[in-house]
C-alpha cells in the first residue's frame, strides 16, 4: 500500500527553526566604528597632519630667526635650547588651539548625525543610546589625545633638530638640566589634558543640547574665550582658581623653585570635576532625547536648564569651596611676594650672568638679594596688577664692602606673570647684550619672565 503524503509529512518535514535574536553592539564595536567614521573626515585628517607636523616646522624655523617672541612665556630662549619651544607651543595651545580642537572634535561628534539625518539608523544598529554616546565620547576622546600628543612630539621635535638638548632657563632664574626640562615639559602637557577633557565634556553638552545648529560647535571655543577674558581681569583669586581654564596657567609652576603644586593641582582638580560634570549632564540629556521625532534636534530652554546653570552652579561651589580652604583673599598678589619673586630670579639669574663673564661663582646665599618694590611711584597701594611696578634689587659680593644695585620696571599682569624690563645700570641690566670672552651673548639680567604664586606659601 503506498503512503500518502499526508502520512509522512509529519515525521520528515524539518521543524522550522527560529530566527537568531538580534544582540546590541558592544562598546568596543560601536567605539570602532565611531573612531573610523571620525578619522575618515577629511578636516579631521588635515587636523591631525597639521598637529604633527606645524609645531616642529614653526619651533624650527622661529629658533633660527634673530627675532624670538619674547612676549610670550619661554619665547626668549627658544635660541638657547630644544624645550623652550614646547613651552611656547604650550602657551598658544592652551589659548588658542585645544579650545578649537576640542571645537571641531567633541562639539561636533552628535550634531553630524543630526545635520546627516542618521540617529536612526545608527539606533537600529546599535539598539542602545547608552553605548552610543559611550562610543562617540571615547572615540571623540581619542582623536583629540592623539592631535595633543602631535602638538608635544612636534614642537619637541623641532626644537631638538633646530637647537639641541640644551638645559632651560626656569621661571624664576634657576636652570634647569636638560632631562630636567624634558620631564617638566612633558609633565606640562599632561597637567593641560586636565582643563583638555573639561572644554571636550562641554562641547559634548553643546552638541547634544543645540543639534544641528552651528553654536553647538562653537560651544567649548566661547567657553574657553571668555574664560580666558576673566583671567585677564582683577577678579578674587579664589574665582579665578575656580575657574576650569586656570589650569592652562597653572602649569608655570613647575618650572619655579620649588615647585608651585598648589593652584596647579586645584586647577587640575577643578577641570576634572567640571569634565565629569559637564559628561553627567550630557550623558542624561542624550537618554532623554525623542529619536522618534526627526524634527527634535536640541532645545534652547533645556540647554540652558541642564547645562548653563547646572555649570554656574558648580563655579559658584568651586569658589566657595577654594575660598576657605586656601585662604586665598583679594588678588593674591602683594608687596612682599612680587619683592621675594623679583629678588629669587634675580638672584639666579646673576649667576648666569657671572658665569658668561667667567667671573667668580656665588651662590644666592652669598649675594643676599633683597628688592624693595613700589606701585604708582609710591602713590599706590603695592599690591594687585599693573605696569606701574618698580623694583629696586639689591645684592652683595663677598669681600666686597659695597652693595650693588639695579632697577626694574614690570609689567604684572592679573594671573601673577609678569616681565621685569632692566632700567639700569647699563653694565648689569641696562643693555640686552653682554660681552663675554666668547663674544656678544644675550644679557640674562636685561629682561626675564617670572611669576608671583596667587596663593600664600604656608
Amino acid at each position: 500500500m503506498t503512503a500518502t503524503v499526508a502520512d509522512v509529512a509529519p515525521e520528515q518535514a524539518p521543524a522550522p527553526t527560529a530566527a537568531p535574536a538580534a544582540g546590541r553592539v558592544s562598546v568596543a564595536r560601536g567605539y570602532r566604528f565611531e573612531l573610523v567614521k571620525l578619522v575618515s573626515q577629511w578636516r579631521v585628517r588635515l587636523l591631525v597632519i597639521a598637529c604633527w607636523i606645524a609645531p616642529a616646522v614653526f619651533v624650527a624655523a622661529v629658533s633660527q630667526q634673530g627675532s624670538l617672541p619674547v612676549d610670550t612665556l619661554f619665547g626668549r630662549w627658544m635660541h638657547a635650547t630644544a624645550w623652550a619651544g614646547p613651552l611656547v607651543t604650550l602657551g598658544f595651545a592652551g589659548t588658542w588651539a585645544l579650545p578649537l580642537l576640542t571645537s571641531m572634535i567633541a562639539g561636533d561628534v552628535f550634531a553630524s548625525e543630526d545635520r546627516l539625518g542618521t540617529w536612526r539608523h545608527l539606533l537600529v544598529a546599535v539598539r542602545s543610546p547608552r553605548r552610543i554616546f559611550v562610543s562617540k565620547a571615547l572615540a571623540s576622546l581619542t582623536v583629540i589625545l592623539i592631535l595633543v600628543a602631535g602638538l608635544v612630539v612636534g614642537s619637541s621635535a623641532g626644537g631638538l633638530v633646530a637647537v639641541g638638548n640644551q638645559p632651560l632657563i626656569g621661571l624664576d632664574g634657576h636652570l634647569l638640566s636638560s632631562s630636567d626640562a624634558a620631564g617638566k615639559v612633558l609633565l606640562a602637557w599632561v597637567c593641560v589634558l586636565a582643563p583638555t577633557l573639561a572644554l571636550a565634556a562641554i562641547g559634548l553638552l553643546g552638541s547634544i543640547a543645540l543639534g544641528r545648529s552651528p553654536m553647538g560647535l562653537l560651544v567649548p571655543a566661547i567657553v574657553a574665550l571668555v574664560m580666558q577674558l576673566a583671567q585677564m581681569l582683577p577678579i578674587p583669586v579664589a574665582f579665578r582658581l575656580a575657574l576650569p581654564g586656570y589650569a592652562f596657567i597653572a602649569w608655570n609652576g613647575l618650572f619655579t623653585s620649588p615647585t608651585q603644586v598648589g593652584p596647579l593641582l586645584i586647577g587640575i582638580v577643578v577641570s576634572l570635576v567640571w569634565a565629569v560634570v559637564a559628561t553627567a549632564l550630557a550623558y542624561l540629556l542624550f537618554l532623554r532625547r525623542d529619536f522618534t521625532n526627526l524634527t527634535d534636534d536640541g532645545s534652547s530652554r533645556r540647554a540652558i536648564w541642564l547645562g548653563v546653570l547646572p555649570l554656574a552652579a558648580l563655579l559658584g561651589i568651586t569658589t566657595g569651596a577654594i575660598a576657605p580652604a586656601t585662604g586665598a583673599t583679594g588678588s593674591g598678589i602683594t608687596q612682599d611676594k612680587v619683592q621675594q619673586s623679583v629678588a629669587t630670579a634675580f638672584a639666579h639669574l646673576y649667576r648666569i650672568q657671572a658665569k658668561q663673564l667667567n667671573r667668580a661663582d656665588v651662590t644666592e646665599e652669598q649675594l643676599k638679594t633683597t628688592a624693595a618694590c613700589t606701585k604708582g611711584g609710591g602713590q599706590l597701594d603695592a599690591e594687585g596688577p599693573g605696569n606701574d611696578w618698580r623694583c629696586v634689587v639689591t645684592w652683595h659680593l663677598p669681600g666686597i664692602e659695597a652693595a650693588g644695585s639695579a632697577i626694574y620696571q614690570l609689567d604684572l599682569t592679573p594671573n601673577g606673570r609678569y616681565v621685569a624690563d632692566g632700567d639700569g645700570p647699563k653694565e648689569v641690566n641696562g643693555y640686552f647684550l653682554v660681552r663675554t670672552p666668547a663674544g656678544d651673548q644675550p644679557n640674562p639680567l636685561w629682561q626675564f619672565d617670572a611669576n608671583v604664586e596667587l596663593l600664600t606659601t604656608r
